[in-house]
């Protein structure tokens, strides 16, 4: 499969890449600094910005599917980029789109007619980032796409545990953290398993 791959030298997106390339999966990745990807003959990496319309045309170019995890840098990157995204997926015909969100967008259980980052079950004092990606959720509900958003809560760097529990649209109770590992692997077999298409999945790992 061919994949497009924003955000491939982020903490999760670097662990999206390595079980891609594992996977034997042909990746074009659009990356702001090359320096920081290792060559493979899977791997084409284009210099340039996801905010330039035309740096994601090139990246989506015979795409068969798109992940993106970008993050939100405290600013409008993430919904400029997926805007570009969507439009040019939109025109190209390319259909499934995995992205990497955050539990702020989850629906609050506490308050089920509000996301948790309205709620008061967010603890964030900044709601900068929960902002951004919930405008990019809006944006992908509002499209024709077949999309999913992973959802991870605290997300620190760490390993595959396989052990990771999910729930379509909540935060898993006792959700703590969600490592990097964990939250990549899940990001890769959704790709491939396609069964929570319109859906944001919570996500956690043991403890």
């Amino acid at each position: 499969m061919k994949i497009a791959l924003f955000g491939a030298t982020g903490r999760v997106g670097k662990e999206i890449l390595s079980l891609l390339l594992k996977n034997n999966d042909e990746i074009t990745a659009l990356v702001r600094t090359p320096e920081k990807l290792q060559n493979h003959p899977n791997l084409t990496f284009l210099q340039g910005d996801a905010r330039v319309f035309a740096d994601v045309e090139k990246t989506l170019a015979g795409a068969d599917a798109v992940i993106s995890a970008l993050g939100t840098d405290q600013s409008t990157v993430l919904t400029e980029s997926v805007e570009h995204i969507i439009s040019i997926m939109e025109k190209q015909k390319i259909k499934r789109v995995v992205t990497i969100g955050t539990a702020g967008i989850l629906t609050s259980q506490l308050n089920p007619t509000l996301l948790r980052y309205e709620s008061s079950e967010s603890k964030r004092k900044s709601q900068v980032a929960a902002k951004e990606h919930h405008k990019v959720y809006e944006m992908l509900k509002g499209s024709g796409l077949d999309w999913t958003i992973v959802c991870p809560t605290y997300l620190p760097t760490g390993a595959v545990t396989k052990a990771y529990i999910i729930e379509r649209n909540q935060l898993p109770l006792g959700a703590v953290k969600s490592t990097t590992g964990d939250t990549a692997l899940f990001a890769f077999n959704e790709l491939l398993e396609n069964k929570h298409i319109g859906y944001r999945v919570g996500i956690m790992s043991p403890n």
